[in-house]
């Protein structure tokens, strides 16, 4: 890896690994969750509250910074740690996947995508040497190489092409990275769900050479059943020396599911999208506040979790004040949320360290399949 960045595998059991990655900025331990602060913040969240769910890593994103105060404010301004008063290690993605899936008039070529932004209309040009010059302003720990995300269904023709197109945006962002001592450079295997396609990319990025190795493509429609298949065997194709980085994954039992098979890191919306929509995250599965069900419960939402929400209030009050519309609502199943998956990461890593993830999954499998607590 970079200079002043390492990654020690301390324990495995099966395919699944526990393990460290150190970084100027602090370490961050794997199997590893990061909220995502798309726009300099983890929605409803202070970071120091985000840093006491046991945190130790989030995400920003290149497509709305870019935007959105401009990646050169920001640099301006002491860069996205002291901007957004995160003092931990951030990972930004390539932009990418955000212009693919939210910009407007795209057009795709081999220098990169020019497209109209969602904001105000104005017209910009991502490339791969400036996805790395806007990660660079920024100042994140590890970075994301640009690359090309089709949504699946997909025929397996513009699969390739876009894994091709990828593979040499991965070689021009290397070039652009340049050497960075204390920040890192991780590239992107794609190729849907073809084994010959993910296969032909890993070997490419290892010849390039990465810090670590991301599995994209994956979670953009195409089922649980098919990703875990494609997980038996993506993981496997990347050097087993580096973090693997599972992106926009996911729901918990993705999660559960892809550890099992070798993958270290992991980011998604889902804990604060769905807090601020009045769906928590439990061991028993996820629970609606917005059902009248609770309207007079005054037990916890997770009488095992240790969050404000779980501690200090009812499933009656968090129930009142999602259906008043009150900011608090958002806050506290926000945190809630990140909470749940933090406990989840670290019981996948005791569990590893202790070989007993069969265990492990199995209990939160049984546990999610009793459903929630009866009724009063």
């Amino acid at each position: 890896m970079s200079k002043s960045l390492s990654f020690r595998i301390e324990a495995t059991d099966g395919k699944a690994r526990c393990g460290v990655i150190t970084t100027p900025r602090g370490e961050i331990r794997t199997p590893a969750f990061m909220p995502v602060g798309t726009a300099g913040t983890v929605k409803a969240m202070l970071p120091e509250n985000v840093r006491a769910t046991g945190a130790d890593i989030i995400l920003g994103n290149t497509y709305h910074l870019m935007l959105r105060p401009g990646a050169e404010r920001i640099a301006r301004l002491g860069g996205l740690h002291r901007f957004m008063n995160w003092d931990g290690p951030i990972l930004t993605d390539s932009g990418g996947f955000q212009v693919m899936s939210l910009a407007e008039l795209r057009k795709l070529s081999e220098e990169g995508v020019r497209f109209r932004s969602h904001v105000d209309g104005t017209i910009h040009m991502l490339t791969p040497e400036r996805s790395m010059e806007i990660q660079r302003l920024l100042g994140s720990d590890i970075v994301m190489c640009f690359d090309e995300c089709p949504a699946l269904p997909a025929d397996e023709a513009e699969v390739a092409r876009a894994m091709h197109l990828s593979m040499r945006w991965a070689a021009r962002s290397k070039a652009a990275f340049g050497e960075r001592p204390g920040h890192a450079l991780f590239g992107i295997q794609q190729g849907g769900l073809s084994h010959e396609l993910r296969a032909e990319s890993a070997e490419k990025l290892r010849e390039i050479g990465f810090d670590g190795y991301a599995i994209g493509g994956l979670a953009v429609g195409e089922g649980q059943a098919a990703m875990f298949a494609t997980l038996d065997f993506a993981p496997d194709m990347l050097p087993a020396d580096r973090p693997r980085y599972l992106m926009g994954v996911g729901k918990p039992d993705d999660i559960v599911g892809a550890v099992r098979r070798g993958v270290d890191m992991f980011d998604c919306v889902l804990p604060t999208r769905s807090g601020r929509t009045g769906q928590a995250f439990t061991r028993r599965g996820v629970v609606n506040l917005k059902n009248a069900r609770h309207r007079d419960d005054p037990r916890p939402l997770d009488e095992e979790c240790a969050c404000p929400a779980c501690r200090g209030y009812s499933r009656a009050y968090l129930h009142h004040v999602f259906r008043a519309g009150e900011m608090i609502s958002g806050m506290l199943l926000s945190w809630h949320n990140l909470q749940y998956y933090q406990d989840l990461m670290a019981g996948l890593r005791e569990a590893i360290s202790r070989g007993r993830l069969a265990e492990f999954e199995a209990a939160f499998h049984a546990a999610r399949a009793e459903g929630d607590i009866e009724p009063l």
